[in-house]
Formats: C-alpha cells, sequence, structure tokens
C-alpha cells in the first residue's frame, strides 16, 4: 500500500477488507454510508504524511486488528465532527420563479426530495454546493476533507438525488 500499487490497493481495501470494513459502518454510522466514500476518507487518512500511520504498525496484532481499531477511531471523531458541522438543515431553494406559488411548491419539493435522501451528508453537500453556491474548497476545508473526495461525493450525491426524485415520481407522479 505505502508503494501505492493500484491492484494491490485495490484487492486489500475493496475485497479483503470489505466485510470487516461493512461491519465497522454499520456499528459506527446511524445513517447510510457510502462504501466507497468511507474507504476514500480512510485510504487518505492512512497515507497522510508520508504513509506515517502505516509506517507505525508494529506487527503485535494482524494488519486487520490493527486497521479496525484505527478505523473505528478515525470515524467516531469524523462522524461527531461531522455532527456538528453538518446539522439536520432546513432546505431551500436558490433562484426564485416569477411566480409566489410555484416558488413555494418548488421550495417545498426541493425540500422534501433533499429530506428524503438516505445521507444526510449527501444532501448537506448538494444543499452547500448547488443552492448556496459555497465554494467547492471552503467546504471540503469545513468538512475536513479534500477537494477531490468533495467532488466524488457531490457526484454519488447527485445520483442519489436523482434517484430519489425518480423514485418520488414513479410513487407519486409528480
Amino acid at each position: 500500500m505505502i508503494q501505492k500499487s493500484r491492484g494491490i490497493t485495490q484487492e486489500f481495501f475493496f475485497e479483503r477488507c470489505r466485510p470487516l470494513f461493512c461491519k465497522i459502518i454499520s456499528h459506527v454510522f446511524t445513517y447510510e454510508v457510502d462504501y466507497d466514500e468511507f474507504v476514500n476518507e480512510l485510504y487518505l487518512y492512512l497515507m497522510e504524511d508520508d504513509a506515517q500511520k502505516l509506517r507505525i504498525f508494529e506487527y503485535r496484532c494482524s494488519v486487520y486488528q490493527w486497521l479496525k481499531v484505527l478505523a473505528i477511531r478515525f470515524f467516531i471523531q469524523k462522524r461527531n465532527r461531522m455532527i456538528d458541522v453538518c446539522p439536520k438543515v432546513v432546505h431551500y431553494i436558490a433562484e426564485e420563479p416569477t411566480d409566489e406559488e410555484n416558488r413555494g411548491i418548488a421550495k417545498s419539493d426541493v425540500q422534501r426530495l433533499l429530506e428524503l435522501m438516505p445521507s444526510e451528508r449527501y444532501a448537506y453537500v448538494i444543499k452547500k454546493l448547488l443552492i448556496e453556491d459555497v465554494e467547492p474548497s471552503k467546504l471540503a476545508s469545513e468538512m475536513e476533507i479534500t477537494t477531490a473526495n468533495l467532488y466524488n461525493i457531490k457526484r454519488r450525491a447527485m445520483a442519489q438525488l436523482i434517484s430519489v426524485a425518480l423514485n418520488d415520481i414513479r410513487k407519486y407522479g409528480r
């Protein structure tokens, strides 16, 4: 991993550690967490400071046990900071239609769709980037992630929003 071999990293994080990470996700988070996002954030954390965290591993236990403890601690801290940064937000639309009634309907539709999203974090990212027009670098800094990771989150958030909207259309014909 330290040599950043794509194949080895892919096999380790996405095959061998998948059961372990899925269990950690289910125990640490009370909301839906995207597996790829989880792994991406953990990988970035492990590779910080020239992979310092990996270099201090001393083989006193299995690498899986060590990684389990490290990942749980990291994500509990991250989750607790996210709760402060991303409280349940009130959603609204940025553009105002000319007709006041249509504006109210559009506002409530957007708010309802964002609240239907399984991931509050995704809804938060969409609200900040697309509705409030917050600079991506500023939001990434606020969320303590890289800008590249923010764009990955945004892509998955938009896919989730589209899925929610399509399900809503199928269900209610809106």
